[in-house]
């Protein structure tokens, strides 16, 4: 699968567990919603590309598109060392 139907899979699983969020509320007040998204998307994120290219920091921010210093913040950020 390339590119462009791997990024298809991931929306379309973003758009359900949103929907599913949004119908668990049970009429709860929602504030945040992006940074909350935002944290639970980049920590897994960064775990799982950390494991791809064995832990070297320098291989997995050039996968992200990030900086090494923006990696690192956004590793300390989340605990992961």
């Amino acid at each position: 699968m390339g590119k462009q139907g791997q990024g298809i899979v991931l929306k379309e699983q973003v758009r359900i567990a949103l929907e599913r969020y949004f119908a668990e509320l049970d009429g709860e007040q929602v504030t945040d919603l992006y940074a909350m998204v935002i944290a639970e998307v980049e920590k897994p994120l960064f775990k799982t590309v950390l494991d791809y290219t064995g832990g070297n920091q320098s291989k997995a921010a050039q996968v992200l598109g990030l900086s090494r210093s923006t990696l690192r913040k956004k590793l300390k950020q989340y605990g992961i060392e």
